[in-house]
């Protein structure tokens, strides 16, 4: 079984990438009150009077954050803030709020918060997607490609919380509706690569109807993923996804 990814590789290589095309190198206004100033009033100013630096100043004087870092940041923020109960609607001013900077340095990177929630779908789309082509090209026999591919979708959710709200739509209501139907589009996806798995699993049953029970299976596994995770979700992350899943799949495949 693959390993599941909990942080962000993709988002960040993506980031980084495009960053290093574009030469862009990203500034550093990420920090508490948004780039305040080093010297504060009751502080002498170390480079004029040659005394050394006091360790307060040393510490305002961080590194330049790599291409793509800040973007990864705000990120795992959002995911994080999904996690929590009552996470219904975040906004920007929060998002703001627990990163310690302006609403302007949220800005500087995002030209809006639909964009960071498809910064988090990218995240979701690349590690799924990446785990299922291991599974397709590793696994031979079609019904143990369909068992994996939906055991890869529940552990991912189980390990994500907060990428588990936007999977099943619960996190997306109040935002731009290009995001839910991009999931969408991710479950019809899956739904096409569990049609194709199963079919040379029925085809070698001597069914008269393979395409058609082929279809039928992976509609009932997907809708199984889709519930489970919103059971997840909805129960406050208690419910597991993977809760007697052996039993389920035994019967569906």
């Amino acid at each position: 079984m693959p390993d599941f990814p909990h942080a962000f590789p993709a988002v960040a290589a993506a980031a980084a990438i495009a960053d290093a095309d574009a030469g862009v190198v990203a500034p550093d206004d990420m920090a508490p009150d948004d780039a305040a100033p080093a010297t504060r009033e009751g502080q002498g100013d170390a480079a004029a009077t040659g005394e050394p630096e006091a360790p307060a100043a040393a510490a305002a004087q961080r590194k330049r954050p790599k291409p793509g870092e800040r973007r990864v940041q705000i990120l795992q923020t959002l995911a994080a803030m999904l996690e929590e109960p009552g996470a219904d609607r975040i906004t920007t001013a929060a998002l703001a709020a627990r990163l310690q900077v302006s609403e302007a340095a949220l800005y500087r990177h995002f030209a809006s918060k639909a964009q960071m929630f498809e910064g988090l779908i990218e995240f979701i789309e690349a590690s799924v997607f990446s785990l299922i082509h291991q599974i397709t090209e590793r696994e031979g026999d079609g019904g143990a490609q369909a068992r994996r591919i939906v055991q890869v979708l529940l552990q991912f959710g189980e390990k994500n919380p907060g990428m588990t709200r936007v999977m099943v739509g619960d996190a997306l209501v109040f935002e731009n509706e290009r995001l839910s139907a991009r999931m969408n589009l991710f479950f019809d996806k899956v739904e096409s690569q569990l049609r194709q798995s199963l079919r040379a699993t029925v085809e070698q049953s001597a069914s008269q109807t393979p395409t058609l029970e082929a279809q039928g299976r992976a509609c009932a596994l997907t809708t199984m993923v889709v519930g489970r995770l919103q059971r997840y979700a909805r129960s406050g992350f208690r419910r597991l996804p993977t809760e007697h899943l052996d039993v389920a799949l035994a019967l569906l495949t």
